[in-house]
């Protein structure tokens, strides 16, 4: 699968829905290439055979082009609740594009056009999905429904994250969480994307988080960043001023004498996030801007698969 090559060749389309359809349709031709074999046109109607369930739904035809088992599923099992929530405040708006990047080249349009996929295949597998915006306010929220109309406007929501002007806006992680937490009712699959770049008091946020598995609920936590400066802090040392996109405190200095200790500080966040994942039984996946898509699908279906 070379959804890179993809993107290169759609990418001057600018209707979200056309570009997200043509990503998935890559990365279902390709999935006989994947440990997905044989799953590209029945995977809405099987799941993985596990051992100790009873034989009786295995599809042998399927077996036998696949030498793989799976069990049929009826149409009561197809339909899983997802529910896709976004972090839209300043820090997901870097990098700041230039002329010529992609709108997915930055966090919030990485965050968008993933989300956009997920609903792509969440609808070909008669799925219901729902969607969460946050920033410094709760900015939108629909339930899981899985018609095409609820489709439509969520696609058009999505648009309107990309297409709005870009203010000053802070983060509210912790607070969102728990309000989007109370909200789910019924056993989902909730997919998080957000850099985690939450000021104040790390462990409020880790309980929010925490409470997103409350009545069973997956989680799935895509951490979105820009590896190259965010991660590896990769900057010539020349004089620069730094400027915080939410506060908009202003710091100068060389990059090159703090790299080390900043590149430190980092790792040990990232670890921590990591740990605390962990901990909380959460799906936690790293994911940079400059990355494939292909990382988004496989985690989806990969997880698809436990919850089920």
């Amino acid at each position: 699968m070379k959804i890179d090559s993809q993107l290169e060749k759609i990418s001057a389309f600018a209707n979200l829905e056309l570009l997200a359809n043509q990503i998935v349709e890559g990365f279902i031709s390709g999935m006989h290439k994947s440990p997905f074999h044989g799953f590209s046109a029945e995977f809405a109607e099987h799941k993985v055979y596990n051992a100790g369930e009873s034989t009786k739904n295995i599809d042998w035809k399927l077996y036998a082009r696949t030498d793989r088992l799976y069990s049929k599923r009826y149409e009561e099992e197809t339909n899983l609740r997802c529910h896709l929530i976004i972090d839209n405040s300043s820090s997901m708006h870097y990098p700041k594009l230039k002329d010529g990047q992609q709108f997915y080249e930055n966090k919030i349009g990485f965050s968008v056009l993933a989300s956009a996929v997920l609903m792509d295949l969440l609808k070909r597998q008669r799925d219901a999905v729902g969607l969460s915006v946050y920033s410094d306010t709760y900015e939108f929220y629909a339930p899981e429904k899985g018609s095409g109309r609820h489709h439509r406007m969520l696609i058009d929501k999505l648009e309107g994250v990309l297409t709005a002007p870009v203010a000053a806006k802070n983060t509210d992680t912790t607070t969102f969480l728990h309000q989007i937490a109370q909200k789910m009712h019924r056993r989902s699959m909730i997919i998080l994307f957000t850099d985690m770049f939450q000021p104040g008091n790390d462990e409020a946020l880790f309980e929010a988080l925490q409470h997103l598995k409350h009545d069973k609920h997956k989680v799935v936590l895509f951490h979105v960043i820009d590896k190259k400066t965010e991660l590896s802090f990769d900057f010539d040392n020349t004089p620069r001023k730094f400027i915080d996109m939410e506060s908009g405190e202003q710091v100068d200095l060389y990059a090159e004498n703090v790299k080390e200790e900043y590149e430190k500080l980092v790792a040990a966040y990232f670890k921590k996030v990591a740990d605390t994942c962990i901990q909380y039984r959460i799906k936690y996946v790293p994911v940079s801007v400059d990355e494939k898509f292909e990382k988004i699908l496989t985690t989806y279906l990969v997880e698809k698969q436990k919850f089920g």
